[in-house]
């Protein structure tokens, strides 16, 4: 499966800690109404069957939007669920040894913090880049915030799509201007939200101002 640097704009990660009325999936399906072009499944403490329930359920909904839909690590699962892909960390599987059980259909995004990572997860057959964290941001402990600068320099370097990810807000995503990022990826200002639908919308204006600028 292709991915254009258009398929970036609004990167959608899931988190399970704000469902409240709603399900998950539920809340998912809302964001998707809202015009997410990108969804990832994270989770880290649901026992597999569950999760695996979740991620088909959720992979029907991607497929009736027509929006990309990766897993979070967890590759057995994507495969069980017959997701597009999956996104790795770089404490991960090495993205050469995804792309050998994958096969060279299925998306494998990578998370980089620098051009050498970037660099690397290129040449091992990353289809795209999470960068960051660009804010501090609860969703992920102990990361260290990537420099706009760096962020420039990852999205001059690589031919892949590049999404910027890590605290980021609509009133805070100005910082990335200029950088060459193909869209930002969210959790909270998407899933906390009371609206999801409308602040996915919201969101999505403001990274189509943002790139136009």
């Amino acid at each position: 499966m292709n991915i254009k640097a258009s398929d970036m704009t609004l990167y959608a990660v899931t988190d399970a800690a704000w469902t409240g009325e709603k399900t998950l999936t539920e809340q998912t399906e809302e964001a998707m109404k809202g015009g997410i072009t990108f969804l990832q499944l994270r989770e880290k403490h649901l026992p597999e069957a569950a999760f695996l329930k979740e991620a088909i359920e959720i992979r029907d909904l991607a497929r009736k939007y027509q929006i990309p839909f990766v897993i979070n690590d967890n590759i057995e699962i994507a495969q069980k669920a017959e997701a597009d892909g999956v996104h790795v960390g770089q404490d991960d599987m090495p993205v050469e040894e995804v792309r050998q059980i994958l096969g060279p259909d299925k998306i494998i995004g990578v998370s980089a913090h620098n051009v050498e990572e970037a660099v690397r997860a290129e040449q091992g057959g990353a289809d795209y880049l999470g960068v960051g964290a660009v804010y501090p941001t609860s969703t992920k402990e102990n990361t260290s915030a990537v420099s706009m600068e760096e962020m420039k320099k990852i999205c001059q370097t690589v031919s892949i799509p590049v999404v910027a990810i890590g605290g980021i807000k609509k009133d805070n995503m100005n910082v990335l201007t200029g950088t060459g990022v193909d869209g930002i990826a969210v959790v909270s200002a998407i899933f906390a939200a009371k609206d999801i639908r409308k602040a996915a919308r919201e969101l999505l204006e403001a990274v189509k101002e943002m790139k136009a600028e």
